[in-house]
């Protein structure tokens, strides 16, 4: 019986292999050739092995990426759609590439034309942000910001912890100001009192202390008490009185540029003859009228950093500038410290704030601590006189 041979195709295949098949074709993930050859230009990849790479889960976060610029990348992480082992990282080579400017999605534009079509900060909406951010609960922060619950950049010229840095910071304004017993001070975006309650205590001081939030009021008023203190809840339009020195820590954020000169108005009416103020406040290097719109939806509403040159137009004809420091690298270290201390902490924490908020939480920190290492974002303390200091300011540090 003669051997037959069959055709290749018919011959089964020898054990352990399987004949070649053709791979199903794989449909391009709408939005990700886009998105990545955009990150690139920052040195980050798509699912890549480093730790400032972003890795995703959800595909549909290309899309909403193109679509809503940085709202949707905020929004996204807040979902759950991506992730980064270094987050700080990848913000940071994100901003330094300034890729914020390559991708402007209709949420940006929608913001910018809102910010310029109405003032968002005064009225009814300068108490927005003390309700939708200060007033988020008094245990959130004290866990975050340390024993002097101070939401300011903190100085670390000589401190190595953050209790004593926001101590230095307080000192350093007092030096400043020239603050000295018997002096009325008003602090301007009070917080939670601790600036005033400290330079009453250790400079022998009186003053009055303006805030939006009711939550901040209540803590301030226990944490002031037996000490020559008054707290007010009272925008700072309307706040009257003479005093020898006025100060603003991390409130002029809020203000926005088109309340500048009224701000330094304000200021200039409060201020006795021959006194000075200190304006301690974040800034941009360009001017502009609006903030980053996921910023401004989750954490800060109405909120926009002065750059430098409208700082100097809104103050022009009131007041001598003595004085301007830049310490923006400290805040970098402060949030940093603030991040350790509520990553420990969420475990103690109540219910309400749940995983999403976490994961909001912790973009803004990030987020923040990316704009001032990527020298986006500065800390400026000015100190300006109403008169001009006669023989000069001499500025300590």
């Amino acid at each position: 019986m003669s051997q037959t041979t069959l055709p290749a195709a018919d011959r089964a295949a020898p054990p352990g292999n399987v004949p070649h098949a053709t791979p199903p074709t794989r449909r391009p993930v709408p939005g990700q050739a886009a998105v990545a050859t955009v990150l690139a230009r920052a040195d980050v990849l798509v699912d890549g092995p480093r730790p400032w790479d972003m890795r995703v889960h959800d595909p549909g976060v290309f899309p909403r990426l193109l679509r809503n610029g940085s709202l949707a990348l905020g929004e996204a992480y807040m979902d759950g759609a991506w992730d980064c082992e270094a987050l700080d990282q990848m913000l940071t080579r994100l901003l330094r590439a300034r890729l914020d400017e390559a991708v402007i999605g209709w949420a940006d534009r929608w913001h910018a034309l809102r910010a310029r079509l109405f003032n968002r900060q005064r009225g009814r909406r300068a108490f927005e942000v003390g309700e939708r951010h200060y007033d988020l609960g008094n245990d959130l922060y004290r866990a975050m910001l340390g024993a002097r619950l101070v939401y300011s950049c903190a100085y670390w010229s000589e401190a190595t912890e953050l209790d004593a840095a926001q101590v230095a910071k307080l000192d350093l304004i007092a030096r400043k100001l020239q603050l000295a017993p018997g002096m009325r001070v008003l602090d301007i975006g009070c917080g939670w009192g601790e600036a005033l309650r400290h330079f009453a205590e250790h400079y022998g001081v009186s003053g009055v202390g303006l805030t939006i939030s009711r939550e901040q009021a209540d803590f301030a008023r226990e944490r002031c008490a037996g000490f020559p203190v008054e707290i007010r809840v009272q925008d700072y339009h309307d706040v009257g009185g003479e005093f020898d020195r006025v100060f603003s820590v991390g409130m002029f954020e809020h203000v926005g540029v088109r309340n500048y000169r009224a701000y330094f108005e304000t200021v200039h009416r409060c201020l006795r003859p021959h006194g000075l103020t200190l304006l301690h406040t974040i800034g941009t290097n360009r001017s502009t009228d609006r903030t980053d719109p996921w910023i401004e939806r989750y954490i800060f509403p109405n909120s926009m950093l002065p750059s430098a040159a409208q700082i100097t137009a809104a103050s022009e004809g009131l007041f001598v500038h003595e004085d301007w420091h830049n310490f923006g690298a400290d805040y970098d270290r402060t949030l940093e410290a603030w991040r350790r201390n509520i990553e420990a902490a969420w475990s103690r924490l109540p219910a309400r704030y749940d995983e999403r908020f976490r994961r909001m939480w912790r973009y803004y920190l990030h987020a923040s601590m990316a704009a001032f290492r990527s020298r986006n974002a500065q800390l400026w303390q000015l100190v300006l006189s109403r008169d001009g200091v006669p023989g000069g300011y001499v500025a300590p540090r």
